[in-house]
């Protein structure tokens, strides 16, 4: 058996980063794509304004988008910088997870439970990333996202000591419920509308699963706390927070949808159309402004499994939870 001891730390660091970089890659696809309801895997990468196949080379991750100076080799569009980003923020979180969750274990730890401890802490990694921007840009969660997330975090919680099969279960359970009766029902009840989406109810719930429910208070906490900070630093400084492009460009194509429809079917799509919180008619003022909250949920989960439980309680050491 080989134990972790046997193979120098600047091969699991390598080897981490790599990974990280490459799967960053793949997930501008999964951003780009998801929202669009297209497949993951088919056709490969594709220039996203004429269609034309992504030579290997340009493939590289955040290189090859150096090299062509932010512009396609195909016909010379501009290409978003999110694509270095993503992936260079995948690099940088996998090397974390190595130094945090890897080296960190004794030496006789085996290879085998190291590397299941790194992938399980890569993958959701990599899911809050995806997580973040498909909500910056749409404003929704992804439920493959959560419920696998879910799943994922209860199947993997023997790695993550002393959680157990129960704190994991009931973690992911409060996580939820912590977030959908206030926030979704009861909010609706008061107000006539939805104060949080279920997609980040089922965000919270991740939270749970994978670290019992304090990590799913910690997470919801932090949150709040750091998106409140960002939504006043962009109110301060623009006076008013603007809705994603693409939701805009959504908004005006059901729009000119509506206009073809006639009378009946007009007033059918309009009332499905209220049951989505991203088309409510928000009353103005500054109070009302809508701002995606999952980014900042998945940058406290994050924090909470790169940090750790001690340095995450010391830094709400003044709420009176048994952390």
């Amino acid at each position: 058996m080989i134990e972790l001891g046997d193979l120098p730390a600047w091969f699991y660091r390598s080897l981490a980063i790599v990974l990280g970089l490459v799967w960053g890659s793949f997930l501008n696809v999964v951003i780009y794509r998801v929202p669009l309801g297209l497949s993951v895997v088919r056709p490969a990468s594709r220039c996203p304004a004429c269609g034309v196949p992504v030579r290997a080379r340009d493939n590289v991750p955040v290189l090859g988008w150096l090299l062509l100076r932010g512009r396609a080799r195909c016909c010379g569009v501009r290409l978003s910088p999110r694509y270095p980003l993503v992936e260079a923020a995948c690099g940088l979180l996998a090397w974390a997870i190595v130094e945090r969750a890897v080296l960190t274990l004794p030496e006789s730890t085996s290879v085998g439970r190291a590397g299941a401890i790194f992938v399980a802490d890569l993958a959701l990694a990599l899911g809050l990333v995806a997580v973040t921007f498909i909500d910056l840009e749409h404003m929704y969660v992804p439920d493959a996202a959560t419920y696998g997330g879910t799943l994922l975090g209860i199947a993997t919680f023997s790695l993550r000591p002393p959680l157990t099969l129960g704190e994991a279960v009931v973690g992911a359970v409060v996580g939820f419920v912590v977030v959908w009766l206030p926030f979704s029902f009861g909010y609706r009840l008061l107000r006539g509308r939805t104060g949080m989406g279920l997609g980040d109810a089922k965000l919270v719930m991740v939270a749970g699963a994978w670290f019992g429910w304090t990590g799913a208070l910690f997470a919801l906490l932090a949150g709040a706390v750091q998106g409140t900070v960002v939504a006043l630093t962009i109110l301060a400084l623009r006076g008013k927070i603007d809705e994603p492009e693409a939701i805009v460009r959504e908004k005006e194509a059901i729009a000119r949808e509506l206009e073809a429809m006639s009378p009946e079917e007009r007033a059918a799509a309009e009332a499905e159309l209220a049951a989505d919180p991203i088309h409510e008619q928000l009353p103005d003022g500054v109070g009302q402004a809508r701002i995606a909250f999952g980014p900042f949920l998945a940058l406290a989960m994050l924090e909470y499994l790169l940090l750790g439980h001690d340095v995450v309680s010391g830094w709400v050491h003044w709420l009176v939870i048994p952390f």
